[in-house]
């Protein structure tokens, strides 16, 4: 009988209980009936003014033709040919091939030698000074390459000292990209010059740079809103956040064939820290739905039948499944709130100031 009737008194009371942690006692049970006193958790009374004409800065969207002619530049690396250069000595840019051994003190030490080695000169990968003097020099040339290791060189023991490297170079490669022309443009792509190549490059620029400066001004309007919110919120409805957070976490963990408990082990948490790491998610992600839930009851923001079935349909499509399955799957209630809530955003796109 309690299930029920708990049900129809939380209806009756007009409560939006928000966890299923509920103090339970029983009065008395006999002939007559029984009777219980139940306490539960609701959503707090909210308050929030002044939601329109939240001030924003729109970061203005621009492309320039050297954005155009970066990313060009990108995909002629990405289609470059390594070519062994013979006729010149090495430089920057180049790829090196040659055999090290190196002397500290006159001595070699552990891990200073290999053969054959590749390295791209001007990438950084060895100590400061070593690839600058890699450079000037020709197949075949010995030399040496004086450096001193860094005071905070990770192996202590050649921490600050000087070194001497005994160096052969074998061989110098070089990345040799193709030429920029129409015939490159219809390799790459579905177009047939360099013109129209470049102009469908700056459109897709200019849609990324203003999807950025769009997400940055919903995060302005966002954090204000959030902001302009007054309400005591429960505990409980944090915890219940962080718990969804979770449980979708360990979802997309278990598609990747992990546990939650392996991926703690792994990382080297516990339980509370683990779930202390969402809980400035958890916090803003309940303020901001009750925001919007009040946002959406004062302005009357709500999904038509329509609309609602439409929605329906759409999560059908994606899910592959019947209309009516998805029904009995999706709370027709919580997709009403969620669909006033995505209103109530929109909304507040619309009143925002942007500067």
């Amino acid at each position: 009988m309690y299930p029920k009737a708990l049900e129809e008194a939380i209806d009756e009371a007009g409560l939006d209980v928000i966890n299923d942690k509920i103090d339970f006692d029983v009065l008395k049970i006999g002939k007559d009936g029984f009777a219980f006193k139940a306490v539960v958790t609701v959503k707090p009374e909210v308050e929030i003014e002044n939601y329109k004409g939240i001030e924003v800065e729109h970061k203005p969207v621009e492309v320039t033709d050297e954005d155009v002619n970066k990313e060009i530049e990108k995909v002629r690396e990405r289609n470059s040919r390594i070519i062994t250069v013979s006729d010149r000595n090495s430089q920057n840019g180049d790829i090196v091939v040659f055999d090290f051994k190196g002397f500290v003190d006159g001595e070699a030490f552990p891990g200073g030698e290999a053969e054959n080695y590749s390295l791209t000169l001007g990438s950084g990968q060895f100590i400061p000074g070593f690839e600058d003097q890699m450079i000037g020099h020709k197949e075949n040339d010995e030399f040496d390459v004086n450096v001193t290791f860094p005071e905070e060189y990770q192996e202590k023991t050649l921490a600050g000292k000087p070194a001497v490297f005994k160096i052969k170079l074998h061989e110098i490669k070089n990345r040799e990209l193709p030429e920029l022309d129409d015939e490159f443009v219809k390799d790459v792509s579905e177009f047939d010059t360099l013109d129209e190549y470049k102009e469908s490059i700056k459109k897709q620029l200019f849609d990324l740079k203003k999807r950025e400066a769009d997400m940055d001004a919903d995060d302005q309007m966002i954090d204000k809103t959030i902001a302009l919110l007054k309400a005591e919120i429960p505990e409980a409805m944090f915890e219940n956040k962080v718990n969804e957070i979770i449980h979708e976490f360990a979802h997309k963990l278990q598609a990747q064939g992990l546990s939650l408990d392996t991926y703690m082990k792994y990382t080297g948490m516990d339980e509370k820290t683990f779930k202390n790491q969402f809980r400035p998610q958890a916090e803003k992600q309940v303020k901001l739905r009750l925001a919007l839930d009040k946002i959406a009851e004062i302005e009357g923001l709500k999904a038509t039948p329509e609309e609602l079935e439409e929605r329906y349909k759409s999560f059908a499509e994606n899910y592959k499944m019947d209309v009516e399955k998805i029904k009995e799957i999706i709370n027709e209630k919580d997709l009403t709130l969620d669909m006033a809530a995505e209103k109530a955003v929109d909304f507040l796109r619309e009143h925002c100031i942007k500067k």
